[in-house]
């Protein structure tokens, strides 16, 4: 799975009902061959993602597309992987609460 295909995937793997009530906007800014930056949007309910940074951010996080990968493919644990400095967030608090919307 790509980190495109991963956060492609977010709207369907959240029910829109355990969204009600969360607003939130993360940036995610991957680097290398399988990177790129996209735009989180959780509001009214759903979740989209947008190729490209857009709007001003609540939480940025930020990896090499091999580290990413590796989060989320469960060979890395999350925490792990930002002890070690291998994925910066910038507002930990923000991405605690929406962690397992994000799938985290």
């Amino acid at each position: 799975m790509t980190v495109k295909e991963f956060l492609n995937n977010l709207p369907n793997r959240v029910e829109p009902e355990a969204l009600t009530g969360k607003e939130s906007l993360f940036h995610f800014e991957i680097a290398g061959d399988e990177g790129g930056e996209y735009t989180v949007k959780i509001a009214n309910n759903k979740i989209e993602v947008s190729d490209g940074l857009i709007g001003e951010a609540k939480c940025t996080v930020r990896a090499k597309a091999k580290n990413f990968l590796k989060v989320i493919n469960g060979e890395t644990k999350a925490m792990t992987a930002v002890m070690m400095g291998k994925v910066k967030i910038s507002n930990l608090s923000e991405m605690m609460e929406f962690a397992k919307y994000l799938g985290f």
